[in-house]
């Protein structure tokens, strides 16, 4: 598989890691949206939202749990949580990650 989020995992393109434990990695966008702006992906390769089920949905949890460590850890208390599932949707990577922005207002509609 040619995944550009497996290859960050596996460590073979460099990134600038905020966060990493044994199940995600947590790493700064390159190309910001936001003052703040990183990405929290599982290891595992899932494709999206979409493809989260009862065997592998534990994994979201934590992902979860990340974006609150991460931001506390930050000074963050006002933040968005984005997760682009298909490609009219946005996603360019298929591999399951949750955006993070902060340090500016957000808009809604979103886009």
């Amino acid at each position: 598989m040619n995944c550009l989020f497996c290859s960050i995992v596996e460590g073979t393109i460099p990134n600038k890691t905020v966060y990493e434990d044994d199940q995600v990695i947590a790493f700064y966008d390159i190309d910001p949206q936001a003052p703040v702006h990183f990405l929290v992906i599982p290891k595992t390769h899932i494709s999206s939202v979409a493809a989260v089920n009862g065997e592998n949905s534990a994994i979201v949890a934590h992902c979860f749990e990340v974006i609150s460590r991460v931001t506390k850890d930050l000074g963050i208390d006002s933040y968005r949580v984005v997760s682009n599932i298909g490609e009219q949707a946005g996603q360019s990577v298929p591999h399951l990650h949750f955006h993070v922005l902060a340090g500016r207002d957000m808009t809604w509609p979103p886009g």
